[in-house]
């Protein structure tokens, strides 16, 4: 298996290109929904509220959430809540999670949402698409838009001609997804797919859009990677574009960003040890270590759970449930 680069923030890139192409997202995946919209009025992403309403998602796993206002074509404002599965596995409360955010937004704002799911897993059987129930006096079925990745691998001719971003944004993680296992194979397919986008003549900042999200989930073992930098630049050499340098720009861009998020992590690691201390009391050296051996996410899970703690088994217990060791 290909050795994982950490991310910081693993579902960050499904976010960045679902806000720098919204539109084209929704007329890829759900152009049913799509045509209720009115696109030459502006969306605005309501990330403020979404956050309100999904306080308590699960610790660890990878989702890509927007929540959207639109305006249809008859002048109405609809909210949609866009949720991609990033690393998904056949699970049983999804159907239930995916009513549970729309009953909130409902409950908080009294605005009814249009749920939609892309999800990005590997299992053909796994379509999960309604939550219900029914009893003689009292029942529910809550449906919601699906699609899935997988399938678009008997559409391959398709994704190749079409024009919409998000087919590369699909062909790039189907071949993610295939090869696992090959290193070599997903170098050939990470380049092949950054040469598509210069052949389609975009734009340089669609290019750079879409090459960020191509660099960041074809991850390749550093040697693999230098050679496909030094075959890129050769790449962009020959043609002598006015931007040669994209992909060294791009890239630099990235380290920038992972920069700062673990100069962001060790900030917490500092503080969050320094509240523990205050609650609990001194530390042992083993037990800093595997604080110190916690994600971002983690870490800040831990700094609000701290303070419900009165001693270091109430830590201890909260390391054991949340971190494998």
């Amino acid at each position: 298996m290909i050795e994982e680069r950490e991310r910081a923030d693993n579902d960050s890139p499904w976010k960045e290109i679902l806000e720098a192409y919204f539109p084209q997202a929704m007329q890829f995946f759900f152009p049913q929904t799509a045509a209720l919209i009115n696109w030459e009025r502006p969306h605005e992403f309501l990330d403020k509220e979404f956050q309100q309403i999904a306080r308590d998602a699960e610790l660890g796993r990878r989702y890509a959430d927007k929540l959207v206002k639109v305006w249809q074509i008859q002048g109405e404002e609809i909210w949609l809540l866009i949720h991609v599965e990033v690393q998904a596995k056949p699970e049983d409360t999804f159907a239930q999670r995916m009513f549970s955010y729309n009953l909130r937004i409902f409950d908080k704002f009294a605005q009814p949402a249009i749920s939609l799911a892309i999800l990005c897993d590997a299992d053909s059987t796994w379509r999960p698409n309604q939550y219900s129930y029914n009893y003689p006096d009292c029942g529910l079925n809550f449906r919601f838009g699906t699609i899935k990745l997988l399938d678009y691998q008997q559409q391959w001719t398709e994704l190749e001609n079409s024009d919409n971003p998000f087919a590369t944004v699909v062909m790039a993680h189907l071949k993610t997804q295939q090869t696992n296992k090959q290193p070599g194979e997903r170098k050939n397919w990470k380049f092949s797919l950054i040469r598509r986008l210069y052949e389609q003549e975009l734009q340089e900042r669609d290019i750079r859009n879409l090459y960020r999200f191509i660099d960041w989930v074809m991850i390749l073992p550093k040697a693999l990677e230098a050679e496909f930098w030094q075959e890129f630049k050769l790449f962009e050499q020959e043609r002598t574009m006015s931007y040669i340098t994209t992909g060294e720009r791009i890239g630099y861009e990235r380290g920038k960003e992972e920069g700062k998020q673990e100069g962001k992590q060790e900030g917490e690691k500092a503080l969050v040890l320094r509240q523990l201390q205050k609650r609990v009391g001194e530390l042992p050296d083993e037990v800093q270590e595997r604080i110190q051996s916690l994600s971002l996410e983690q870490l800040e899970a831990l700094g609000e759970a701290l303070l419900d703690f009165s001693a270091i088994a109430d830590l201890l217990n909260w390391l054991q449930a949340h971190q494998t060791v």
